[in-house]
């Protein structure tokens, strides 16, 4: 180097004459001629990652995805595809834009943005370095801000399709939109990316895949032949996987590796709860591992809330329930819920309503695992039991107060309150509705060793016995009580599910066990000196000799009811037990002598405010009123009584009053009205599960010479 030299590393470059420079530059001081460069150009960008050929029950998605390019969509889509992991929002993504490569000509790029992996989610600036890299740009510009202005510039000239993959925020994905009319753009994420409707993005919800498209998918991997040939342990095997492709796939290789192994060991194996989650893996890919990346983006009471909510008896819970659960009030429940929504590890089934996934929710258990032996888990298990206990407390005391006799022992005290009514048919609404859960409750309490909160909450329970009649729960549940309270050593509580019990089996058609557990309570109430239970023990014994034909047994009965309920000053007591003779005079066609005490009955159920037995006193005056040929009466009483079991009272009366409506029908020689009313009470018992009464009807249609296999709605003109 000379001292005319320039300095080392500072060259000025000249080119004189006829030449052209493209591609790269050359650093190389003065050119002097007709020097040409030319530069390789660079491929078009074709980075999507493999899909299958054919998605396999995705032609409605793939047909919604369309609608997003329509017309009516604009020239510029932003696509935000989520679903829980495991779902195939990737492959779906991927297999779209690739039937679209005719249309964005200039390139298609992909980029996983990493939004669960272990080390963190990726800087949006190493996914844009790539893609301007991708086009030639090199190097790129150190400045966030900067790239995403050139990554704009760049792709306002061309037609292309973006996915991004494993998206974690909005933040994320905003400087890598091209902001172009000629591009289209998927987001892939397991959160729902709400902030990108800001940015006009539509959302595509992805949801499991339907039972038919999983077992194709297995067929397919595993050969249709062996799928058809065990096709109970097949469709184990897919309901094991949940709708889950990701599953299916991994359930499919693990068949496929073991060619002399049926599909029932596998199923077998899927069926054994947490085991599932590690038995679904392949080459280090697992269900378990997707599941705990996206439990690891949770705040620490969203994680917390997760575990809890798996240890919960039924799949389907409410937002009172994560309340409770947490013992925060319903705001502070609903953000924590919604940050397990917000990941995919929650779907929401309606207002205020949610279930776990099948698969997530053996993973959410096994985080409960953790927190159930502290004394801060069982203390949130025991809000929730105490939480329905005082819950349907309450709807009892205004359904039947009556009834609300005996007391509640809580373990807790929620913030969260306890549901309050104050009108019965809300209450019993509730009660409906959250029979399942109820049930799942009271199980739960023996896996909870709560014996007195068992048969305490299947006493609470009474309304819904009384008035909707689900005989199998009914016995259920009384059999659950019967034996908690024994357990606990409580002879009242023992003595009130006998004889509650007792009645759940008669309804159920199981008349000798139900007589054996009125015995029982007889035994038992003589033994404690209670006429009152005395009392309701021969009351149940009359209605068991009543639905054997035994008539003269159950008068019998019931006149001793009221010898012992009219010194102890229980009106409603001695009103219900006229009722019942009146029903017997009734069934010993005895329709004259039984208007008297029914019309007694009625009044005095009527003085006390007693709507439900007071409709029921009417609907039986119809019944005897019909038998005697005084129509007009007749009518008037079951369109009154039918009125209020309408009204919320009764599914199971409604329909014995349209029975009732039926046989006067029959009375007064019209067949066609008659059988009308028949086939509406058979519909209703049917709603109700009530069996043996749904027997009953079919028995009367076929004298008709009607099939009782299908039968129209009831809600025919009044009666």
């Amino acid at each position: 180097m000379t001292d005319a030299d320039p300095p080392f590393g500072v060259v000025h470059n000249s080119l004189t004459g006829g030449g052209g420079v493209g591609g790269s530059v050359v650093q190389a001081g003065t050119i002097n001629g007709g020097l040409h460069l030319h530069a390789r150009p660079l491929p078009t960008p074709r980075q999507l990652p493999p899909s299958p050929r054919r998605l396999i029950g995705r032609d409605a998605d793939l047909a919604a995805l369309d609608r997003s390019l329509s017309e009516d969509a604009g020239p510029e889509a932003t696509v935000v595809v989520t679903g829980p992991a495991g779902v195939g929002k990737t492959a779906l993504a991927a297999q779209w834009l690739r039937g679209l490569a005719e249309r964005f000509p200039d390139g298609q790029l992909y980029a996983d943005l990493r939004g669960y992996a272990p080390g963190g989610p990726a800087d949006p600036a190493e996914a844009l370095g790539a893609f301007l890299r991708a086009f030639g740009i090199s190097p790129v510009p150190r400045s966030l801000a900067e790239g995403a202005a050139l990554w704009r510039s760049l792709a306002a000239e061309r037609r292309i399709a973006v996915l991004l993959d494993n998206a974690s925020t909005a933040a994320q994905v905003r400087p890598l939109l091209p902001g172009s009319d000629g591009s289209v753009v998927v987001v892939t994420s397991r959160r729902r990316l709400t902030g990108l409707g800001m940015d006009g993005a539509v959302f595509r919800p992805l949801a499991p895949l339907a039972a038919e498209a999983s077992t194709e998918i297995l067929a397919a991997r595993v050969g249709g032949r062996r799928v058809a040939d065990e096709s109970d342990a097949a469709a184990e095997v897919v309901d094991a996987c949940a709708g889950l492709p990701l599953a299916i796939c991994l359930a499919a290789a693990r068949i496929a590796a073991r060619p002399a192994q049926s599909l029932a060991a596998t199923a077998e194996m899927l069926g054994r709860g947490t085991d599932r989650l590690a038995a679904l893996n392949a080459e280090g890919e697992t269900v378990q591992d997707l599941l705990d990346a996206s439990y690891g983006v949770l705040e620490r009471d969203a994680a917390r809330l997760y575990g809890l909510l798996g240890l919960l008896p039924f799949g389907e819970f409410t937002l009172e329930n994560a309340a409770v659960l947490m013992d925060v009030d319903l705001p502070a429940a609903d953000r924590l819920l919604d940050g397990l929504i917000d990941v995919h590890l929650l779907e929401e089934r309606g207002p205020e309503r949610f279930r776990f996934h099948d698969l997530v929710r053996l993973h959410a258990r096994a985080h409960g695992r953790e927190l159930r032996g502290t004394e801060a888990g069982r203390a949130a298990l025991d809000r929730v039991v105490d939480w329905y206990l005082a819950s349907a407390t309450a709807a009892e005391a205004v359904v039947s107060p009556s009834h609300r006799t005996l007391a509640r022992d809580h373990l807790t005290r929620p913030l969260h309150p306890a549901r309050e009514f104050t009108d019965a048919v809300p209450a019993l609404q509730w009660l409906d509705e959250e029979r399942d859960r109820l049930a799942d409750v009271l199980r739960w309490c023996e896996e909870l060793d709560r014996p007195a909160a068992a048969w305490q909450l299947a006493d609470a329970m009474w309304p819904l016995f009384l008035r909707l009649r689900p005989a199998r729960l009914w016995v259920e549940a009384h059999r659950i009580g019967l034996r908690a309270a024994r357990t606990a050593g409580d002879r009242s509580g023992e003595l009130r599910m006998l004889t509650s019990g007792g009645n759940g089996l008669r309804n159920a058609g199981e008349g000798e066990e139900a007589a054996r557990w009125f015995t029982e309570a007889l035994d038992l109430a003589r033994e404690l000196d209670h006429p009152l239970a005395q009392a309701n023990a021969l009351y149940g014994l009359s209605q068991t000799h009543r639905m054997a034909g035994r008539l003269a047994e159950a008068a019998e009965c019931l006149h001793r009811v009221v010898e012992l309920r009219e010194p102890q000053d229980y009106l409603r007591g001695s009103a219900l037990a006229r009722l019942a003779y009146g029903e017997v005079l009734l069934l010993a066609d005895r329709a004259a002598e039984a208007v008297e005490p029914v019309e007694r009955a009625g009044r005095e159920l009527s003085s006390i405010g007693d709507d439900y037995e007071a409709a029921r006193a009417m609907a039986f005056l119809g019944l005897a009123h019909g038998l005697l040929g005084a129509y007009d009466l007749a009518d008037g009483c079951l369109a009154s009584a039918l009125a209020g079991f309408r009204a919320g009272l009764s599914a199971h009366w409604e329909a014995r009053t349209l029975e009732f409506a039926g046989q006067v029908e029959e009375r007064r020689g019209r067949p066609e009205e008659a059988r009308a009313r028949f086939e509406q009470s058979l519909a209703r018992y049917r709603d109700v599960g009530a069996a043996v009464e749904a027997a009953r009807l079919a028995d009367r249609l076929a004298a008709y010479g009607i099939d009782p296999g299908v039968t129209p709605r009831p809600g025919g003109p009044a009666a």
